[in-house]
């Protein structure tokens, strides 16, 4: 067996054994709840008992006891009534037995919580005690809530820790993959330079070695990307529609003609505190899985705007839509509809733009088989 199957099933065992002994608390309580209702039975009888000797008492009679066993009933509230009428209270505050509708009141939910007792004190002349749990008894039935939800309290938690836990792991994992994943690409990326210098003096069109260029300077862009994970970036007060407006054109270029490629943006200069690198990432994640979900052909519109606050960002496509219900799990690591990939793309724009710039990413709106707009907002610098 595994370790990873080995923990599972120590995890399964933990909750189990949790599970049982909760139970086992629970039970145990009920079964001290039937005991004191059942004592607290016998000392109504014998309260019923007592009155009833006090009823037929003579000058011969002890009532001494009677006496006794009334003044030891100091929690239970009692109403006694007879031919429907309350004629006696016992530990019952006097507001209550003044106002006599507040009095039936109360009287009503005795008669919910427990069995009259009955006692015919002469032939055909009956009395019926009505009685309350105590204080004791009460606070006994509802520990088992109580305990419930301190349980639930304490289980919320152990899962937040344990979440926050799993999620710091994950994110010191992928930035240090990212981090690798960077310094393994540099050492390649060296050589190619040198490679195009050496080019460069043998005549090669100079239009081949330009593209060439181009694309050594994207990896270049990306290993910044890569290396920039995990640590916290610098912004920059940057003009947001040339910073995506560069993205956007280099996107272009390298897709096919059958994706219509659009962009608008007002004519004066946006400024935001920006990272350019991650920015240009943002935007090429967002402009790609547009991509996807056309299938290579298709619409895709960038429009910029601004209010008196903010700048938004929408990148719109006519693919196939997102279902309501995946709007906010687009952005979760893994989510993915593509049958390769691992699903990180949108998960690590959210984090560019909601932990790194402080904006906003959101499914703006999406229609299935019409499309869908994706919405960055970002505060403008004023």
């Amino acid at each position: 067996m595994q370790f990873s199957d080995k923990r599972n099933t120590g995890r399964w065992i933990l909750i189990f054994a949790s599970f049982f002994i909760i139970s086992l608390i629970l039970w145990n309580t009920y079964t001290f709840f039937q005991i004191f209702k059942n004592e607290e039975r016998l000392k109504m009888n014998l309260l019923a008992k007592a009155q009833k000797t006090l009823i037929n008492a003579d000058e011969d009679t002890d009532v001494e006891l009677p006496l006794e066993i009334f003044k030891n009933n100091t929690s239970i509230p009692v109403i006694l009534t007879e031919n429907d009428s309350i004629i006696n209270t016992i530990n019952i505050d006097e507001s209550i037995v003044k106002d006599q509708e507040m009095a039936k009141g109360f009287l009503s939910n005795l008669k919910k919580e427990n069995e009259p007792i009955i006692i015919e004190y002469a032939p055909k002349k009956f009395q019926k005690w009505y009685y309350g749990n105590s204080a004791l008894l009460n606070k006994l039935k509802y520990y088992p809530i109580a305990l419930l939800l301190i349980i639930f309290l304490f289980s919320a938690l152990i899962y937040y820790f344990y979440r926050s836990t799993k999620i710091a792991t994950q994110n010191k994992l992928w930035a240090g993959m990212a981090k690798e994943t960077a310094h393994q690409i540099g050492t390649p990326l060296s050589s190619l330079i040198g490679w195009v210098e050496i080019l460069k003096t043998e005549n090669i069109d100079e239009t081949t070695t330009e593209e060439i260029e181009k694309d050594i300077d994207r990896l270049q862009t990306i290993t910044d990307r890569f290396s920039k994970i995990g640590s916290e970036p610098v912004l920059e007060k940057s003009d947001i529609i040339a910073e995506t407006l560069k993205t956007y054109n280099y996107l272009q270029s390298r897709f096919s003609k059958q994706i219509e490629f659009s962009f608008e943006s007002p004519d004066s200069k946006i400024y935001t505190m920006l990272n350019p690198t991650l920015h240009s990432w943002t935007i090429e994640n967002l402009i790609k899985n547009a991509i996807d979900a056309m299938k290579g052909k298709g619409k895709i519109a960038v429009k910029i705007e601004e209010d008196a606050h903010f700048i938004k960002i929408n990148i719109s496509d006519t693919g196939s839509g997102i279902p309501k219900n995946q709007f906010k799990t687009v952005f979760e690591p893994g989510f993915t509809t593509k049958k390769r990939g691992w699903g990180l793309g949108l998960s690590l724009t959210k984090r560019i733009v909601n932990e790194y710039h402080k904006g906003n990413v959101k499914v703006s709106h999406s229609e299935i088989g019409k499309g869908t707009t994706m919405q960055i907002s970002l505060k403008k610098l004023i």
